[in-house]
């Protein structure tokens, strides 16, 4: 039996697919541009030895600042971009997931469960290259001795820099250091950690947001309750799968070919608290992205209602 719930769900046959893809490519970018900072301190901190370079969130965001000006904080963030591609590869596979499970069964949970790990599968498959690529761009400059690939000094200084030039760089580094097989480095370890990401916080979202409407009054609007359901369930994954979001940054900066020997090597350096690495930052970067992304993506399967559909649902 279906269950009952204050907060209706617009499912992906109650859309207009047109509205819904162009409206989502703006809404995607908008999320990324904002923040991309967060997501490069993140990394920074994740790779750094102990406190070697940088003492937290807050004094990494000044020291770039310092050293590199803002432009430092969006170091890859051009090649980042394409993985609005992987965005919409997401949702499209999350939407169409929970339509097929639904035949199945109507819990909820399983439905965004399912739906959540199988669109990160998908997702993670594309971003994988790309992420592996913006890293080792985002660790340039203050951080460039704790990777394996430093840019050329003529992609720097002197003439001007071509289109993509330090993209084009360091991807002929790792492909000359490792092949093809050099872009998915860390992909195993990033599906551990996107895969549980993803698959816990659809069910928590949806959980937060229904308990929230049986507190809120019964006037209130349903996207102000998922705005506030979004940022909890984002701290709720952030915090689970945070100690392998760890591994995979190591594994992909540094190059290791091994998950196990990476998670040993990091317990033996830096004890249980090395699995807290980045996980201010993360969760400084996962809420808001949360709260964003909650608010852009209702409004947008709102805003792509099929006509019929609009007066029925409530805002």
């Amino acid at each position: 039996m279906q269950q009952k719930r204050n907060i209706q769900i617009i499912e992906w046959e109650d859309l207009d697919k047109r509205k819904f893809y162009s409206f989502g490519v703006f809404m995607t970018m908008t999320i990324r541009a904002t923040v991309y900072p967060a997501t490069l301190i993140r990394t920074r901190l994740q790779v750094q030895r102990g406190k070697s370079l940088y003492s937290g969130t807050f004094d990494a965001f000044f020291k770039i600042l310092r050293a590199e000006g803002v432009q430092g904080l969006y170091r890859g963030f051009m090649v980042n971009t394409l993985t609005l591609i992987s965005g919409q590869a997401y949702i499209t596979t999350y939407e169409l997931v929970r339509k097929y499970v639904s035949q199945y069964s109507e819990d909820n949970t399983v439905k965004s469960l399912v739906a959540g790990g199988m669109a990160s599968l998908v997702a993670q498959s594309i971003t994988v290259p790309i992420d592996v690529v913006s890293q080792q761009l985002m660790m340039q400059g203050q951080g460039e001795h704790l990777t394996r690939f430093r840019l050329n000094s003529n992609t720097e200084t002197g003439k001007p820099k071509k289109v993509f030039g330090q993209t084009r760089n360091i991807m002929g580094q790792i492909f000359a250091a490792d092949g093809f097989r050099g872009f998915y480095r860390g992909y195993v370890a990033s599906l551990l950690t996107y895969i549980p990401n993803s698959a816990v916080w659809w069910p928590f979202y949806h959980f937060y947001a229904e308990q929230l409407s049986q507190l809120a009054p019964s006037d209130c609007p349903h996207l102000i309750l998922q705005a506030m359901a979004g940022p909890l369930a984002a701290a709720t994954a952030s915090t689970v799968t945070n100690p392998m979001d760890v591994v995979r940054a190591r594994v992909q900066v540094e190059g290791r070919s091994s998950v196990i020997e990476t998670f040993r090597q990091l317990i033996k350096e830096e004890g249980g608290w090395g699995l807290t690495k980045g996980l201010s930052a993360r969760i400084i970067s996962s809420t808001p992205t949360a709260l964003v992304m909650v608010v852009g993506y209702e409004t947008l399967k709102k805003l792509s209602l099929r006509p019929e559909l609009v007066d029925s649902r409530h805002w």
